[in-house]
């Protein structure tokens, strides 16, 4: 039997080996998420205890336990869980296409787009759940092709798609500070309650609707995923490695707009999730990108705040967008100063 002991068998270990890891750090990570996600469904204010959650999955009847469950703390991790997906693999999408950590959707202007679309629908037609949520997709989807259209000039260069993006982004955030200064106090807080993102008003028919839809963009994430290294490489390289670079960076620009559309239709727009995601999962993989890890720390991410929004002050439940938001300014200073210290800054 021939030994592997030449440089194509020490190479074919290596890369056994790396795939081993991941699949280890994979795994791990996975069950962080799902201990967070029976956390926020057993503790908390309200505590069911293990027995009694699968009673009343089975159909048993626990007065004010079931109803909790079932109706509150269920379809609110489930959505947490669902949106953390989303928003990390959005990230991570735009991360890796452009090259650029900061080229996540809350900070290139597309969550700026569904945020200024929601609240122009609640501020001046008075809309109400369904029709705010389809408002944010419409204007996230707007936004995004806004973007593409404007900053495609001979093809899409990643700094000036950010910086296009950048300037939607403060625009959108002028409209949205003028109509809320613009209208009554009522009206003004249902719209800031939306923009802070929140998972407090969870409906399984909302899970659904959601659920749905990362059925069909998430397998299309995976195929598309194919061309992630390749553009990362950049455009040159991508080309002369046989990648169709426009085909491949718009379909990858379309799914990652969808996935960070509907997560912010389901929940608004949960600050810094789709930021964190796709460098901490770097991180975790030492510097090599990944859609499914990136997933699992959006997960994660999400499923750890909203359970210190829900239980930080007793008696009210926060927006989790409050907490996330929290951990992305100090994280954004530590990416740049590691950045600096690597020869990797401005």
């Amino acid at each position: 039997m021939p030994r592997a002991d030449g440089p194509g068998g020490g190479l074919a270990a290596a890369r056994t080996r790396r795939r081993r890891s991941t699949g280890s750090r994979l795994a791990a990570l996975a069950g962080v998420v799902v201990v967070l996600f029976a956390v926020n469904v057993l503790l908390g204010s309200y505590t069911v205890t293990i027995p009694d959650f699968f009673r009343i999955l089975g159909g048993a009847d626990i007065p004010g336990a079931g109803f909790i469950v079932l109706e509150n703390k269920l379809p609110r991790a489930v959505i947490g869980l669902l949106i953390g997906i989303a928003f990390g693999i959005a990230g991570a999408v735009f991360q890796t296409m452009l090259r650029n950590p900061l080229a996540s959707p809350d900070i290139i202007g597309i969550s700026y787009g569904a945020s200024a679309s929601a609240v122009t629908a609640i501020v001046l037609f008075g809309a109400a759940g369904a029709a705010v949520s389809f408002s944010a997709l419409v204007g996230a989807m707007v936004v995004a092709a806004a973007i593409y259209l404007i900053s495609h000039r001979g093809g899409v260069a990643g700094y000036r798609l950010i910086l296009v993006g950048i300037g939607f982004a403060a625009v959108m955030h002028a409209l949205v500070s003028f109509l809320i200064t613009r209208t009554d106090l009522r009206t003004a807080s249902a719209a800031v309650l939306w923009l802070n993102g929140s998972l407090n008003s969870s409906t399984w028919d909302r899970a659904t609707i959601l659920a749905a839809c990362l059925a069909v963009l998430l397998p299309a994430a995976a195929v598309l995923a194919r061309g992630l290294r390749g553009l990362e490489l950049g455009d040159d390289a991508a080309a002369g490695l046989g990648l169709r670079v426009e085909a491949s960076r718009l379909g990858l620009m379309s799914t990652g707009v969808a996935l960070a559309a509907v997560a912010t239709a389901a929940a608004g727009p949960v600050a810094a999730v789709a930021f964190l995601s796709g460098p901490i999962a770097r991180r975790l993989l030492g510097n090599r990108p990944s859609l499914a890890m990136a997933a699992l720390v959006g997960a994660a991410i999400v499923l750890g705040a909203d359970f210190v929004a829900a239980n930080l002050v007793p008696g009210t439940s926060l927006p989790v967008g409050v907490v996330t938001g929290a951990l992305g300014a100090p994280f954004l200073l530590w990416l740049l100063a590691t950045a600096n210290r690597s020869g990797q800054g401005g």
